[in-house]
């Protein structure tokens, strides 16, 4: 029942926005006179994946009364989804509720997780002020540093900066990098953060540069060609740059502790986006069964990734109302909503929330990819990729 009624809001939310209101409204009479957990539950799923992405929608008539019966349901996810959708709809109670849960510590880790989420999805206003204290709980810092991600608030990049020296986890020092290159005024105090050596320049991957470029503000592209350098442009400067790595490469016989730290540099520079050996993201192809022994193929791709793009993975860059760039690959799209990939994580937009939407003939994956390494790093990293086994 539950893929029924996901079909079904799925279905009634391609209408006109007065029309859709009006089929989510029947869907609350239905559960206003329901007696059955299971159907509560069926409903509830329904309009939790058929809703996604939608932060805000009026509040359906009836749905206060709804809302205190389901508070009572003797199923923890039937009342768990209820105060979701609550939220949805700008249940004042309900956000408060959420607010309380983040701060109780006395609650286990994901039940708070569950509640920042909720609140994350709702765009709630006092996001900012609720997430901030959990960047001090290491149980909580990612959950809270990913939340913020969608947050515009002149104080949260310098936030972000002073918090950023004193961490030793990849996934948060990841985490605040991607969203300080979310914004441009936000990408300005990272800048300025670069210069002044509290963040490396090897820190900021290709991918995480590519935003800064997009931009196409002068200041930033500046301190770009700065910190960065320019891209190539030219066919002869493509093959001079393989010819060059191909020569530091060709007689390399890597040895045990390369392949280790290739772990590692993979996982920096690529895991974000590609699967090997079972493992990473799933934002570029899988490459464990590509031709990665073969040293011209894998020069060829990291070198020049823009010289043959499967649809599948072209770059598509959005801006939001609130100044929010996000570039990532479009997986679904309906008349409401559009599903972005980045490296990052997956968002599911409101179109209402989207202002500009340009279609790239670049791949995913980012040029100048080994910039920011040394040879010995390259030499590594290349080694793992070849590598017909797992290190360990």
């Amino acid at each position: 029942m539950r893929h029924f009624f996901t079909i079904l809001i799925a279905s009634i939310l391609i209408m006109p926005v007065c029309r859709a209101d009006e089929g989510i409204n029947a869907l609350v009479e239905v559960l206003a006179d329901n007696t059955d957990p299971q159907l509560d539950l069926d409903i509830l799923r329904g309009l939790r994946d058929g809703l996604k992405g939608i932060s805000s929608m009026k509040m359906p008539p009836r749905w206060k009364d709804v809302e205190a019966r389901l508070k009572k349901s003797p199923v923890k996810e039937v009342r768990e989804l209820a105060a979701s959708l609550a939220g949805k709809f700008g249940s004042t109670d309900a956000l408060n509720a959420f607010r309380k849960q983040v701060a109780d510590k006395s609650l286990v880790v994901q039940s708070r997780i569950r509640a920042l989420k909720s609140l994350s999805q709702s765009r709630d206003p006092k996001l900012f002020e609720v997430a901030r204290p959990l960047l001090k709980q290491p149980a909580m810092r990612l959950a809270a540093l990913q939340s913020l991600a969608g947050v515009n608030d002149p104080k949260l990049p310098d936030e972000l900066i002073r918090l950023y020296p004193a961490l030793s986890r990849a996934d948060e020092k990841r985490s605040i990098l991607s969203t300080l290159v979310s914004r441009p005024s936000y990408a300005l105090k990272l800048l300025s953060a670069v210069a002044e050596g509290t963040i490396s320049t090897r820190d900021l991957t290709a991918d995480l540069v590519r935003p800064l470029r997009n931009f196409k503000q002068p200041k930033i592209n500046e301190a770009v060609r700065k910190h960065w350098g320019v891209l190539r442009e030219s066919p002869a400067e493509r093959k001079r740059e393989i010819a060059r790595f191909k020569k530091l490469l060709a007689n390399h016989k890597p040895s045990e502790t390369d392949l280790k730290q290739g772990r590692v540099l993979y996982n920096l520079v690529c895991g974000q986006c590609h699967t090997l050996y079972g493992v990473g993201g799933k934002v570029g192809p899988d490459i464990t069964g590509s031709n990665r022994a073969n040293l011209d193929y894998l020069l060829h791709n990291i070198l020049d990734p823009n010289a043959e793009i499967p649809n599948d993975y072209r770059t598509t860059n959005i801006e939001t109302k609130d100044k929010r760039s996000i570039t990532g690959v479009v997986t679904r799209q309906d008349t409401r909503t559009v599903t972005i990939v980045t490296a990052a994580e997956t968002l599911t937009l409101s179109k209402a929330e989207i202002t500009r939407t340009e279609n790239s003939e670049l791949s995913m994956m980012p040029e100048g990819l080994l910039q920011a390494m040394n040879e010995e790093q390259i030499k590594q990293l290349v080694a793992y990729l070849r590598s017909p086994k797992q290190v360990d």
